[in-house]
């Protein structure tokens, strides 16, 4: 039994994100070291430091995925196991067998922490041959249900994720923005005086991949009238060198401020001098039944949102008055719901106060990163 944190040693593991991702570094790693535990993680990165008391210990990012899921999943067990950690936490579905091995190597405790509906996500994902994708996500719905009863806890992004895990070990543990740091984010800005832009500005932060409806959204643009002086800043990078020429050679494109890959301060900074935030995805298997980071983000900017007619988004957005919800598919109604804000001005304020309102009052990762501390506490005590 382990009565000091600092004595409990915790190894954060990922092959597929970023150190410094938002869910993983900026939320779960560091309220776990604030609540006083050695935190080591394993990630994406260019070189080892320490940052916010934090250990990185860096991974080069895999050339393809056969060498990720091979190779780098070696790698990331030997590196894992010379920690020594007495709670291991990993964020990757195709990490399942590292974990289950340190499991078996170690008297650790596991934690599983699923970020999305991996077997309807496979639903969708072009990489995989269009007539095996049902069996593949069958299979690999059977073998992660199995498979994570072994573990110690699985953390869930959303109620759905949730529900197809065993009710013993799961824990509902949703994506909710950083209040602290939006809170930072608009003091910097008040105080570098940075001020609205003079165009009425949507914008978009995010993947820009085809089922993120990026398409739709830029073809909206066509059916709003000049006289409104619409602009889209568009934050991310695309995945598809054929999509993004695509999408570059639409008319509508010279509308378009495109941003590129730029860093979440900058994201939360063009939030909060922007006018509307769109969230348009597309109807697919993985989005439907999804929490909707981005939406959440804008609400907490304070911004009226434009998203996408999902019942679980339909019921956040209506039921806080803060935005339209639209089908994402079609263009014109994106730009329907844009032109109503940018003619009812008031109202559109009005929608991303009562936005920012929810998202204090129901939807902030202060309040849930409480669960993550009580687990955390919990299997460090039974170590």
């Amino acid at each position: 039994m382990i009565s000091n944190k600092k004595s409990c040693k915790v190894c954060i593991f990922s092959t597929l994100h970023d150190a410094f991702d938002n869910r993983i570094f900026h939320k779960e790693a560091r309220a776990i070291y604030a609540a006083g535990y050695d935190v080591t993680l394993i990630a994406c990165h260019d070189k080892d430091e320490i940052s916010d008391g934090i250990k990185i210990i860096a991974l080069h990012p895999a050339k393809n995925r056969f060498t990720r899921m091979t190779f780098m999943a070696v790698k990331v067990f030997v590196i894992a196991i010379k920690q020594r950690a007495d709670i291991y936490h990993f964020h990757d579905p195709e990490l399942i067998g590292v974990a289950l091995l340190l499991k078996l190597s170690t008297r650790a405790k596991i934690i599983y922490d699923v970020h999305e509906d991996t077997p309807k996500s496979v639903l969708s994902k072009e990489w995989i041959n269009i007539h095996i994708r049902d069996f593949t996500s069958l299979v690999f719905d059977k073998i992660e249900k199995l498979l994570s009863r072994y573990f110690d806890c699985v953390f869930a992004a959303t109620v759905s994720i949730a529900d197809n895990f065993k009710k013993g070990n799961v824990v509902l543990l949703a994506n909710y923005p950083d209040i602290g740091r939006f809170l930072k984010a608009e003091k910097d800005i008040l105080s570098k005086g940075i001020i609205k832009n003079k165009e009425y500005t949507l914008v978009y932060c995010g993947g820009l991949t085809k089922i993120r409806g990026i398409k739709e959204i830029v073809l909206s643009l066509g059916f709003i009238d000049f006289a409104y002086n619409v602009k889209l800043k568009l934050a991310g990078q695309f995945n598809d060198t054929g999509y993004e020429k695509e999408v570059r050679g639409l008319k509508e494109w010279d509308r378009v401020d495109y941003l590129g890959h730029i860093s979440k301060e900058k994201v939360i900074e063009n939030l909060y001098i922007a006018d509307c935030g769109l969230v348009c995805l597309w109807p697919e298997p993985n989005h439907i039944e999804s929490l909707g980071d981005k939406l959440l983000e804008y609400m907490a900017a304070g911004l009226p949102v434009v998203a996408s007619n999902f019942p679980l988004w339909k019921k956040i957005v209506e039921g806080s008055d803060c935005g339209i919800c639209v089908n994402p598919m079609d263009p014109g109604d994106i730009a329907r719901a844009v032109e109503f804000l940018t003619k009812n001005t008031e109202n559109a304020k009005q929608m991303g106060k009562n936005g920012r309102k929810a998202v204090l009052e129901r939807y902030s990762w202060e309040k849930e990163s409480e669960k993550l501390k009580e687990i955390y506490d919990k299997l460090c005590i039974v170590h």
